[in-house]
Protein backbone atom coordinates (compact mmCIF):
# COMPACT_ATOMS: atom_id res chain seq x y z
CA UNK A 1 0.00 0.00 0.00
CA UNK A 2 2.88 2.55 1.25
CA UNK A 3 4.19 1.76 -2.74
CA UNK A 4 0.76 2.55 -4.08
CA UNK A 5 1.12 5.48 -2.35
CA UNK A 6 4.13 6.86 -3.87
CA UNK A 7 2.92 5.99 -6.67
CA UNK A 8 0.14 7.70 -7.21
CA UNK A 9 1.69 10.92 -5.92
CA UNK A 10 4.57 10.39 -8.37
CA UNK A 11 2.43 10.39 -11.50
CA UNK A 12 0.22 13.45 -9.72
CA UNK A 13 3.28 15.32 -9.86
CA UNK A 14 4.92 14.35 -13.58
CA UNK A 15 1.25 15.26 -14.47
CA UNK A 16 1.28 18.33 -13.15
CA UNK A 17 3.84 19.59 -15.75
CA UNK A 18 2.52 17.55 -18.34
CA UNK A 19 -1.32 18.76 -18.07
CA UNK A 20 -2.13 21.23 -20.48
CA UNK A 21 -4.89 21.92 -23.04
CA UNK A 22 -5.07 22.95 -26.64
CA UNK A 23 -7.25 26.30 -27.10
CA UNK A 24 -7.94 27.91 -30.09
CA UNK A 25 -9.16 26.69 -33.28
CA UNK A 26 -6.67 24.00 -33.80
CA UNK A 27 -8.05 20.81 -35.44
CA UNK A 28 -5.50 18.46 -33.79
CA UNK A 29 -6.94 15.68 -31.74
CA UNK A 30 -6.81 17.82 -27.79
CA UNK A 31 -3.85 15.68 -25.83
CA UNK A 32 -5.32 14.76 -21.96
CA UNK A 33 -2.16 13.14 -20.59
CA UNK A 34 -3.79 13.41 -17.10
CA UNK A 35 -6.55 11.32 -17.93
CA UNK A 36 -3.81 9.22 -19.72
CA UNK A 37 -1.24 9.05 -17.02
CA UNK A 38 -4.10 7.94 -13.99
CA UNK A 39 -6.22 6.31 -15.93
CA UNK A 40 -3.92 2.70 -15.24
CA UNK A 41 -3.85 4.10 -11.66
CA UNK A 42 -6.92 4.43 -11.23
CA UNK A 43 -7.81 0.50 -11.85
CA UNK A 44 -5.24 -0.52 -9.17
CA UNK A 45 -7.18 1.20 -6.03
CA UNK A 46 -8.76 -2.12 -5.08
CA UNK A 47 -9.69 -3.13 -1.63
CA UNK A 48 -9.73 -1.22 1.46
CA UNK A 49 -8.04 2.51 1.33
CA UNK A 50 -6.92 5.12 3.34
CA UNK A 51 -8.34 8.76 4.10
CA UNK A 52 -5.40 10.07 1.84
CA UNK A 53 -5.90 7.40 -0.68
CA UNK A 54 -8.79 7.81 -0.81
CA UNK A 55 -8.79 11.60 -1.13
CA UNK A 56 -6.64 11.21 -3.83
CA UNK A 57 -8.72 8.90 -5.51
CA UNK A 58 -11.66 12.07 -5.42
CA UNK A 59 -8.81 14.33 -7.11
CA UNK A 60 -8.63 12.50 -9.78
CA UNK A 61 -11.93 12.00 -10.59
CA UNK A 62 -12.38 15.74 -10.15
CA UNK A 63 -9.36 16.14 -12.38
CA UNK A 64 -10.93 13.70 -14.98
CA UNK A 65 -14.63 15.49 -15.49
CA UNK A 66 -12.91 19.31 -15.53
CA UNK A 67 -10.89 18.27 -18.33
CA UNK A 68 -13.66 15.97 -20.23
CA UNK A 69 -15.56 19.13 -19.61
CA UNK A 70 -12.30 21.53 -21.29
CA UNK A 71 -12.88 19.24 -24.06
CA UNK A 72 -16.14 19.51 -24.53
CA UNK A 73 -16.26 23.15 -24.99
CA UNK A 74 -13.58 23.20 -27.32
CA UNK A 75 -15.63 20.87 -29.32
CA UNK A 76 -18.91 23.28 -29.13
CA UNK A 77 -16.20 26.16 -29.62
CA UNK A 78 -15.21 25.21 -32.96
CA UNK A 79 -18.92 24.38 -34.06
CA UNK A 80 -19.98 28.03 -32.79
CA UNK A 81 -16.87 29.54 -34.65
CA UNK A 82 -17.79 27.79 -38.07
CA UNK A 83 -21.16 28.66 -37.93
CA UNK A 84 -20.09 32.17 -37.10
CA UNK A 85 -17.99 32.37 -40.69
CA UNK A 86 -20.75 30.92 -42.39
CA UNK A 87 -22.33 33.28 -44.86
CA UNK A 88 -25.89 33.21 -43.61
CA UNK A 89 -25.40 33.67 -39.64
CA UNK A 90 -28.93 34.43 -38.74
CA UNK A 91 -30.12 31.29 -39.49
CA UNK A 92 -28.38 29.58 -37.41
CA UNK A 93 -28.31 32.11 -34.74
CA UNK A 94 -30.71 29.50 -32.29
CA UNK A 95 -27.89 26.77 -32.94
CA UNK A 96 -25.34 29.33 -31.65
CA UNK A 97 -27.67 30.28 -29.06
CA UNK A 98 -27.52 26.89 -27.69
CA UNK A 99 -24.00 26.20 -27.89
CA UNK A 100 -23.21 29.52 -26.21
CA UNK A 101 -25.16 28.50 -23.58
CA UNK A 102 -23.64 24.95 -23.30
CA UNK A 103 -20.26 26.22 -23.00
CA UNK A 104 -21.48 28.74 -20.17
CA UNK A 105 -23.00 25.76 -18.15
CA UNK A 106 -19.72 23.83 -18.16
CA UNK A 107 -17.59 26.77 -17.72
CA UNK A 108 -19.78 27.06 -14.46
CA UNK A 109 -19.73 23.49 -13.21
CA UNK A 110 -15.77 23.45 -14.16
CA UNK A 111 -15.74 27.01 -11.65
CA UNK A 112 -17.35 25.27 -9.08
CA UNK A 113 -15.88 22.38 -9.35
CA UNK A 114 -12.16 23.35 -8.76
CA UNK A 115 -13.75 25.88 -5.66
CA UNK A 116 -14.52 22.57 -4.40
CA UNK A 117 -11.32 21.17 -4.66
CA UNK A 118 -9.74 24.48 -3.69
CA UNK A 119 -12.06 24.07 -0.50
CA UNK A 120 -11.21 20.64 0.85
CA UNK A 121 -7.39 20.64 -0.08
CA UNK A 122 -7.51 23.53 2.40
CA UNK A 123 -9.36 21.43 5.29
CA UNK A 124 -7.88 18.57 4.49
CA UNK A 125 -5.81 17.32 7.32
CA UNK A 126 -3.06 15.63 5.35
CA UNK A 127 -1.10 17.63 2.53
CA UNK A 128 -0.92 15.87 -0.85
CA UNK A 129 2.10 17.08 -2.41
CA UNK A 130 0.98 18.57 -6.01
CA UNK A 131 -2.21 18.95 -5.83
CA UNK A 132 -1.96 22.57 -5.09
CA UNK A 133 0.05 23.22 -7.81
CA UNK A 134 -2.59 20.95 -9.97
CA UNK A 135 -5.45 23.05 -8.70
CA UNK A 136 -3.67 26.65 -9.95
CA UNK A 137 -2.88 24.83 -13.71
CA UNK A 138 -6.59 24.36 -13.83
CA UNK A 139 -7.60 27.59 -12.48
CA UNK A 140 -5.42 29.09 -15.26
CA UNK A 141 -7.36 26.70 -18.34
CA UNK A 142 -10.28 27.58 -16.99
CA UNK A 143 -9.85 31.51 -16.83
CA UNK A 144 -7.61 31.14 -20.46
CA UNK A 145 -10.60 29.65 -21.78
CA UNK A 146 -13.69 32.34 -19.93
CA UNK A 147 -11.42 34.40 -21.93
CA UNK A 148 -11.70 32.69 -25.50
CA UNK A 149 -15.50 32.26 -24.98
CA UNK A 150 -15.69 36.42 -24.22
CA UNK A 151 -13.69 37.18 -27.62
CA UNK A 152 -16.47 34.69 -29.70
CA UNK A 153 -18.82 35.88 -27.67
CA UNK A 154 -17.66 39.52 -28.72
CA UNK A 155 -17.44 38.48 -31.90
CA UNK A 156 -21.25 36.97 -32.30
CA UNK A 157 -22.53 39.97 -30.78
CA UNK A 158 -21.20 41.83 -33.26
CA UNK A 159 -23.32 39.68 -36.10
CA UNK A 160 -26.69 41.01 -34.24
CA UNK A 161 -26.58 37.44 -32.36
CA UNK A 162 -28.42 38.41 -29.46
CA UNK A 163 -26.93 36.72 -26.43
CA UNK A 164 -27.59 39.43 -22.89
CA UNK A 165 -29.12 36.62 -21.50
CA UNK A 166 -26.39 34.30 -21.13
CA UNK A 167 -24.33 35.65 -18.58
CA UNK A 168 -27.43 35.54 -16.56
CA UNK A 169 -27.87 31.96 -16.87
CA UNK A 170 -24.04 31.59 -16.26
CA UNK A 171 -25.10 33.03 -12.34
CA UNK A 172 -27.92 30.68 -11.64
CA UNK A 173 -26.19 27.46 -12.90
CA UNK A 174 -23.14 28.56 -10.59
CA UNK A 175 -26.22 29.25 -7.84
CA UNK A 176 -28.07 25.98 -8.39
CA UNK A 177 -24.85 23.78 -8.28
CA UNK A 178 -23.74 25.74 -5.47
CA UNK A 179 -26.93 24.85 -4.17
CA UNK A 180 -26.50 21.37 -5.07
CA UNK A 181 -23.35 21.00 -3.08
CA UNK A 182 -24.37 22.47 -0.21
CA UNK A 183 -27.39 20.22 0.17
CA UNK A 184 -25.18 17.07 -0.48
CA UNK A 185 -22.45 18.30 2.26
CA UNK A 186 -25.04 19.18 5.08
CA UNK A 187 -26.29 16.78 7.99
CA UNK A 188 -27.84 17.30 11.41
CA UNK A 189 -27.56 15.68 14.69
CA UNK A 190 -29.31 16.18 18.43
CA UNK A 191 -28.37 14.43 21.34
CA UNK A 192 -30.29 14.55 24.52
CA UNK A 193 -31.65 12.39 27.34
CA UNK A 194 -34.64 10.18 26.65
CA UNK A 195 -36.67 12.64 28.39
CA UNK A 196 -35.49 15.61 26.77
CA UNK A 197 -35.68 13.87 22.84
CA UNK A 198 -38.80 12.37 23.80
CA UNK A 199 -40.35 16.16 24.70
CA UNK A 200 -38.45 17.30 21.96
CA UNK A 201 -40.52 15.18 19.29
CA UNK A 202 -37.55 13.78 18.43
CA UNK A 203 -38.04 9.65 19.88
CA UNK A 204 -40.86 7.54 21.03
CA UNK A 205 -41.67 4.38 22.82
CA UNK A 206 -43.49 1.60 21.24
CA UNK A 207 -44.80 -2.49 22.05
CA UNK A 208 -44.17 -3.70 25.20
CA UNK A 209 -47.06 -4.43 27.64
CA UNK A 210 -48.49 -2.70 30.21
CA UNK A 211 -45.33 0.09 29.79
CA UNK A 212 -42.88 -3.05 30.03
CA UNK A 213 -40.48 -3.84 27.41
CA UNK A 214 -40.88 -0.97 25.07
CA UNK A 215 -38.52 -0.16 22.28
CA UNK A 216 -37.03 3.53 21.82
CA UNK A 217 -37.65 4.39 17.97
CA UNK A 218 -37.16 7.67 15.90
CA UNK A 219 -40.71 9.15 15.38
CA UNK A 220 -42.10 9.48 11.66
CA UNK A 221 -42.30 12.73 11.35
CA UNK A 222 -40.02 13.66 14.21
CA UNK A 223 -38.74 17.25 15.19
CA UNK A 224 -36.48 18.70 12.61
CA UNK A 225 -36.25 22.16 13.87
CA UNK A 226 -34.31 20.47 17.18
CA UNK A 227 -31.31 19.67 15.07
CA UNK A 228 -28.06 21.15 14.86
CA UNK A 229 -27.19 21.71 11.29
CA UNK A 230 -23.35 20.64 10.22
CA UNK A 231 -20.87 20.65 6.79
CA UNK A 232 -20.13 16.80 6.50
CA UNK A 233 -17.28 18.02 4.54
CA UNK A 234 -15.77 19.22 7.15
CA UNK A 235 -16.84 17.24 10.40
CA UNK A 236 -14.63 14.91 11.76
CA UNK A 237 -16.36 14.77 15.54
CA UNK A 238 -18.80 15.99 17.52
CA UNK A 239 -18.86 16.61 21.30
CA UNK A 240 -21.17 14.52 23.87
CA UNK A 241 -19.32 15.37 27.37
CA UNK A 242 -21.85 12.82 28.75
CA UNK A 243 -21.83 9.73 30.92
CA UNK A 244 -22.87 7.02 28.11
CA UNK A 245 -24.19 7.34 24.38
CA UNK A 246 -26.53 5.32 22.64
CA UNK A 247 -26.77 6.62 18.61
CA UNK A 248 -30.49 5.79 18.09
CA UNK A 249 -30.55 6.67 14.26
CA UNK A 250 -29.10 4.55 11.17
CA UNK A 251 -25.24 4.69 10.66
CA UNK A 252 -22.72 1.86 10.39
CA UNK A 253 -20.91 0.77 13.60
CA UNK A 254 -17.72 0.66 11.68
CA UNK A 255 -17.73 4.36 10.42
CA UNK A 256 -17.35 5.45 13.83
CA UNK A 257 -16.37 5.28 17.58
CA UNK A 258 -16.68 6.66 20.85
CA UNK A 259 -14.35 8.48 22.57
CA UNK A 260 -13.70 8.63 26.04
CA UNK A 261 -14.10 6.38 29.41
CA UNK A 262 -15.32 7.85 32.25
CA UNK A 263 -17.33 10.14 30.05
CA UNK A 264 -17.96 9.74 26.43
CA UNK A 265 -16.05 12.68 24.98
CA UNK A 266 -16.90 13.19 21.40
CA UNK A 267 -18.22 10.36 18.73
CA UNK A 268 -14.92 10.52 16.12
CA UNK A 269 -16.46 9.93 12.34
CA UNK A 270 -14.14 7.17 10.99
CA UNK A 271 -15.59 7.58 7.17
CA UNK A 272 -17.66 10.63 6.50
CA UNK A 273 -19.44 8.49 3.72
CA UNK A 274 -20.18 5.49 5.31
CA UNK A 275 -21.38 7.16 8.33
CA UNK A 276 -24.19 9.23 6.66
CA UNK A 277 -25.13 7.03 3.56
CA UNK A 278 -28.26 5.67 5.70
CA UNK A 279 -29.26 8.96 7.06
CA UNK A 280 -28.44 12.25 6.98
CA UNK A 281 -29.53 12.97 10.62
CA UNK A 282 -27.97 11.61 14.21
CA UNK A 283 -29.54 11.11 16.81
CA UNK A 284 -27.87 10.54 20.14
CA UNK A 285 -29.30 9.14 23.37
CA UNK A 286 -27.54 10.63 26.58
CA UNK A 287 -26.98 9.97 29.93
CA UNK A 288 -25.59 12.45 32.20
Amino acid sequence: MKTLKLALIAVILSASSLFTTSCGGSDEKDANPLADSLSGVNGELNGQLSEKEKALQEFVTSFNEIQDNLTAIKEKEKIVTKHSQSGDVKSKEESIKEDIQAIYDLLAKNKNRIGSLTKKLKDSKSKIAGLEQMIATLEAQVEAKDGEIATLRAELESKNIELSNIQMNLENVEAESSSKTEKLNSAYYAFGTSKELKEKGVITKEGGFIGLGKSTKLKADFNKDYFTKIDISNTSSINIGAKKAIILSNHPSSSYKLVGEKTIEKIEILNAEDFWSNSKYLVIRIEQ
